[in-house]
């Protein structure tokens, strides 16, 4: 039996939320995002015709923001029944604003380059499965392995991978968005090209060994990536998430994130 990207994501996010006590409440609000996601998905691969595969970064056509904002009002009840109080608050008040104020602000964050508000952040979350299903349906255009933005959907990557490569480890670049993933060379900084390694500090802790935070001193910001040649477990989306200590520990030393992911962290 095929096992999906989602109950991948799912199962890992489940054992997380049993290791780490710490990030379980987190991990348990994003499995039923997840789920949603997951059929949300299916819906979307059966409902919309395949000519809806024209691109990631153009405008929403009335037929899809039209398919889209008939499924966002359960998302928002989901995110208010489940959601950190501060989120479901937001999703409270969004969700009495109705269809119209849905539609356009599923039309804004299908194009902005990153979300601004907690409302910006529920309708990219909603969004992410329909930008996955048009990635995997496109063949994107050649770039430089210097390029720094998703070649689909042309955001900053919000987390990093390290696969196997002959005796070491080649690094990709993933978007939090469409989830492409891009080669990407291991020193040099995605925020602004940097290539000093003396500049390029990389930190781990022991909770997670194989999570790197990436930071540059020149432009004061960092990445995550998940080390899969040290834990072949890991779901990379799903451990950038629960790795969350992490974050704290680089932004109270003044590096802020590149790009955050899809819960807004």
């Amino acid at each position: 039996m095929t096992v999906s990207p989602w109950q991948r994501r799912i199962k890992r996010a489940q054992e997380l939320a049993e290791e780490h006590a710490f990030a379980a409440e987190m991990l348990e609000f994003y499995i039923h995002i997840a789920r949603f996601q997951q059929d949300l998905h299916r819906h979307l691969s059966m409902g919309l015709p395949q000519s809806s595969a024209a691109g990631i970064s153009r405008d929403l056509s009335e037929k899809e923001l039209s398919t889209l904002s008939s499924r966002f009002e359960p998302f928002l009840s989901l995110a208010e029944a489940h959601g950190p109080e501060q989120l479901a608050e937001v999703s409270r008040r969004l969700r009495v604003r109705g269809s119209t104020f849905w539609t356009e602000l599923l039309r804004g964050s299908w194009t902005a380059n990153a979300p601004s508000d907690a409302s910006g952040f529920l309708a990219v979350a909603f969004l992410q499965p329909y930008a996955e299903l048009l990635r995997s349906r496109l063949t994107p255009q050649a770039r430089e392995y210097t390029y720094a933005l998703c070649a689909f959907c042309n955001r900053k990557p919000a987390f990093g991978v390290l696969r196997q490569m002959g005796d070491g480890a080649a690094r990709s670049l993933v978007c939090g968005f469409c989830l492409g993933e891009w080669t990407f060379r291991r020193i040099v900084c995605p925020g602004c090209g940097e290539e000093n390694n003396q500049k390029l500090p990389v930190f781990t802790a022991a909770e997670f060994e194989y999570i790197r935070v990436e930071c540059c001193d020149a432009c004061k910001t960092y990445i995550k990536t998940v080390d899969l040649t040290k834990n072949g477990r890991a779901e990379p989306i799903v451990d950038e998430l629960a790795a969350a200590p992490l974050d704290v520990w680089a932004l109270d030393r003044g590096y802020a994130k590149l790009q955050s992911n899809i819960l807004g962290m």
